[in-house]
């Protein structure tokens, strides 16, 4: 009895909650009780997400980045607008998944949107998930990607001054880190396009949320930075690029593009990494959506018009960045850190 009477009171609680999204933005994965943990990560790895549609007339192609003797081969899916000329441009682009599920499947409509309305090439990196393969491994998948396609920028036809890094929830806490790692090693990233991402592991410390969350929870949160990290989160780690937000000079990063909803529970560290970068004379667009949750805009863009302009607004970031002028620095100037390769 006081099971189903504690399970009674968390439903109204969470019912509550649900009441201060707007109700055009409600969906019914607001209802469930989604917390990712040990016991529920091998069931969330093989439910499926939305965007797997991939957009008509875009060729995609699996392809393997060659590793090394201290690292495997890393799988990637590239994106083209079928019989494309190219503009030069290209976006890796990092998947969300707390860092500890998913595909670049769950990109193919937005990477392939992005490579049919810009004609640009498109890379999704298939990096190695936590919590079999913590820190660094992720992040150095991805540096390797990027230094792939900068190797191969030739062949590919994209300038290298054209190529910029993104990536949702936790593949933007991933694409923020390889921006930093990259100004470190001399790897030119024209924008870093940040949505929503996982910043701070800090956060979980800080005791209770502003508000519950919706989709990606607090105690989701901890399990993906405990996973990730290979431990709790803890006050002090000076692990280089292991949180993004954690990282104390930003001037001379690249410019930054981030969207975040004022009901995300990331909401707050990613306004305040916005406010750094800016402080640090960085460029960087931040655009908060009202009444907006973790992962809203896969689920309603298209359906709902607050979601279809976040989508645009990503979109018309890159457009800037990757079809306009190229830029005539060629890149920061090579820092003896560690390589992103």
């Amino acid at each position: 009895m006081l099971a189903v009477a504690a399970l009674a009171a968390l439903a109204v609680r969470h019912r509550t909650a649900v009441a201060a999204v707007p109700r055009e933005l409600r969906h019914p994965v607001l209802y469930l009780p989604l917390h990712l943990g040990s016991a529920t990560l091998a069931l969330a790895r093989r439910l499926p997400f939305p965007g797997a549609r991939i957009r008509a007339g875009v060729h995609i192609e699996q392809r393997l980045v060659p590793g090394s003797p201290d690292s495997p081969p890393v799988g990637v899916v590239t994106y083209r607008r079928a019989g494309s000329a190219g503009t030069g441009g290209a976006l890796l682009w990092i998947h969300g998944g707390g860092t500890v599920l998913g595909t670049p499947a769950m990109g193919h409509a937005w990477c392939s949107r992005v490579a049919a309305e810009l004609d640009v090439l498109v890379v999704s990196a298939d990096y190695r998930l936590a919590p079999e393969h913590p820190y660094p491994a992720g992040l150095d998948d991805c540096c390797r990607v990027l230094r792939w396609l900068h190797e191969h920028a030739a062949e590919w036809g994209v300038d290298p001054a054209r190529v910029a890094v993104g990536g949702d929830s936790a593949g933007g806490g991933l694409a923020a880190a390889l921006a930093q790692r990259a100004y470190d090693t001399g790897v030119p990233v024209r924008l870093q396009l940040l949505v929503y991402p996982m910043l701070d592991d800090r956060t979980v410390l800080r005791g209770k949320p502003d508000h519950p969350g919706f989709v990606w929870t607090a105690p989701s949160n901890r399990f993906g930075w405990t996973s990730y990290l290979g431990r709790s989160p803890q006050a002090d780690d000076d692990r280089p690029y292991a949180a993004a937000a954690r990282r104390p000079e930003l001037a001379g990063l690249s410019p930054a593009w981030i969207g975040v909803g004022d009901l995300d529970i990331l909401h707050r560290e990613n306004v305040a990494y916005a406010a750094r970068l800016r402080a640090a004379g960085v460029d960087c667009d931040l655009r908060v959506v009202p009444g907006m949750y973790h992962g809203a805009d896969a689920l309603l863009d298209g359906r709902e018009p607050s979601m279809t302009a976040f989508r645009a607004a990503m979109l018309e970031a890159l457009r800037a960045a990757l079809t306009g002028p190229a830029a005539a620095d060629p890149g920061p100037e090579v820092r003896p850190q560690p390589s992103c390769t």
